[in-house]
């Protein structure tokens, strides 16, 4: 049976993705370089397989879409808010800074005002990947800079959606138009876009904040997990489609008000659980696509002007972000971690050199030139963070008074005996929940940031992070730890948590909880001490519950050893 061109581009994307994400990873660097390059390796541009691009393109558009959604999801006014004077000025201030640096640059190689604008907006506007997972490693998140990294994120966020919506309007005007009549069209058409933008986001607000979460509450009911995630992809593809044809507003900003909207249901955690999956596997696909239409040659070809892209990206925003967090006044430290953090480009600027490339916005040149500086300035990030973390202790070792560590939010971590509950979901939170109420000393893991809030709200101490990193676990106390319980339903991490718990600390009694026979049985291999599978745990009680029911009372006596009569 002859393959087609969708399945040959599915095949190809991921395994180069899979093959050089492992590499990568080995590698220690993030799998997002390792897509970027399985892209590059099957484009047009180098030897060998070549995927269909414009099949790539227009999967890649599903993982925009999706991508967005998840931007949506957890996008949380309440986090902005607590960091609002720092944040708001902050990253405003990154982005008109870069955005000119770019302009600069692009008007020095004789590119149209347009196109360097558009190119220093990609240079302005950090990886939230990259920074969540730098923080996270460093155990950083739940610090006060955390806090305002996070909360600088989402303005930036904002910010690239609202130049995703307004863009393809400029475009407009500005091709092949004189430049007299250009403020009067720029005016128009961007009044005309911000008045579809406005109708859209009125209906979304009005009509889709009612029907929405009421639409995923009432297929949650029926108890089907296929139909609970299948109503989640259809309201992020579908109100996407929405804002695009009725609004003529983008798929991305369609996407965006979707996942937001669907955040302020109760269930907002368990559809993003759900939609996790396909997004992650559509953003691998748009990532791929992304790295086919770079041109390596440039990295030979133009050397100087890829090391003037990633100046621009690194000391460009080291500059403004260090001052102006230094003119608020907060502490060194506090400054050069957010400066660092935020000193690399990512997933925006790859949608945002998309865009411009496919509305005439960029030149490939200016395209390729935001791919390389991507891809050096995450490959440079965490050589600059190692270097931050080991001034920091060195400024430490050398104060006469020794500096206190930054406040964190939540009940002492302070514990001796302690159970570890790896998991705040369902099961975790119910179990984490009796053991406090029973007196048992408690400490949680999980990644979850609101996870851990409600944690705190309980009264139960909590660290945010993934129990496979050795930092969240050393913060654990696992050598002072009395038992550690695996809330969590995936095996490969909980496999990976019972070999590194076993190691820290041989005396610690593990259990873990299962799905299957061969999840028990890996488990166990990893040194859990007992396991629980939730099913069969599920129907002892259940037939124990029908047992004790009249008439099948009397089965279990008998099953027990002892018939009605003789008691």
């Amino acid at each position: 049976m002859p393959h087609t061109s969708l399945v040959a581009t599915l095949a190809v994307g991921f395994v180069a993705a899979f093959v050089f994400g492992m590499l990568a990873q080995r590698l220690r660097a993030p799998p997002l370089v390792g897509y970027l390059v399985a892209g590059m390796l099957v484009g047009p541009f180098t030897p060998g397989v070549v995927a269909d691009a414009q099949i790539a393109g227009e999967l890649a558009e599903i993982g925009v879409i999706l991508l967005m959604f998840g931007v949506g999801l957890h996008f949380s006014v309440k986090d902005l808010m607590e960091v609002r004077k720092v944040a708001v000025p902050g990253a405003i201030a990154q982005i008109s800074f870069v955005t000119v640096l770019g302009w600069l640059f692009g008007r020095w190689l004789g590119w149209p005002t347009l196109h360097g604008i558009v190119f220093g907006l990609a240079l302005s506007v950090a990886s939230t990947v990259v920074v969540m997972r730098a923080l996270e490693e460093r155990r950083l998140l739940e610090t006060r800079r955390g806090k305002i990294a996070v909360g600088w994120l989402i303005v930036e966020d904002l910010a690239m959606v609202l130049a995703l919506v307004l863009l393809p309007a400029v475009a407009g005007v500005f091709q092949g138009e004189a430049d007299g009549a250009i403020g009067g069209r720029l005016t128009s058409a961007l009044l005309l876009t911000l008045l579809k933008v406005g109708g859209f986001a009125l209906v979304m607000l009005v009509v889709g904040r009612r029907v929405l979460p009421w639409i995923l509450e009432r297929v949650a009911t029926t108890g089907s997990r296929e139909l609970f995630t299948l109503c989640v992809l259809a309201v992020a593809l579908g109100v996407a489609y929405f804002a695009a044809s009725l609004f003529d507003v983008s798929f991305a900003l369609g996407a965006f008000f979707a996942g937001m909207l669907l955040n302020e249901s109760e269930l907002s955690h368990q559809a993003a659980a759900d939609s996790l999956p396909m997004r992650d596997a559509f953003a691998v696909l748009f990532f791929v696509s992304v790295g086919m239409l770079f041109n390596p040659h440039i990295l030979v070809d133009q050397p100087w002007l890829v090391l003037a892209t990633v100046a621009i990206i690194v000391a460009g925003n080291l500059v403004v972000v260090n001052a102006v967090v230094k003119l608020l006044r907060l502490p060194t430290a506090m400054a050069l971690t957010l400066a660092v953090a935020l000193c690399q480009i990512g997933e925006f600027s790859f949608i945002l050199a998309a865009l411009g490339l496919a509305q005439g916005m960029l030149s490939q040149q200016a395209h390729d030139l935001i791919l390389a500086g991507a891809l050096l300035s995450i490959l440079v990030n965490p050589v600059l963070f190692t270097a931050v973390m080991r001034w920091e202790a060195r400024q430490v070792a050398a104060s006469a008074a020794p500096v206190a560590e930054e406040p964190r939010s939540g009940p002492s971590r302070d514990l001796a005996n302690h159970a570890i509950v790896i998991g705040y979901g369902r099961v975790g939170s119910a179990l984490a929940g009796v053991l406090h109420e029973r007196g048992v000393p408690v400490l949680v893991i999980d990644d979850s940031g609101e996870h851990v809030q409600r944690a705190h709200a309980a009264g139960i101490p909590a660290i945010r992070g993934s129990a496979a990193s050795d930092r969240v676990l050393a913060e654990a106390r696992p050598d002072k730890a009395t038992i550690a319980i695996l809330a969590i339903p995936q095996p490969l991490e909980a496999g990976e948590v019972l070999s590194k718990l076993r190691a820290l600390n041989p005396a610690l009694t593990l259990l873990a909880r299962a799905h299957s026979d061969a999840e028990v049985r890996h488990l166990l291999r990893h040194g859990a001490d007992g396991t629980v599978m939730a099913e069969r745990e599920l129907a002892h009680s259940l037939a124990e519950m029908v047992l004790s029911t009249p008439p099948y009372s009397g089965l279990a006596e008998i099953e027990a050893g002892t018939s009605p009569a003789s008691t």
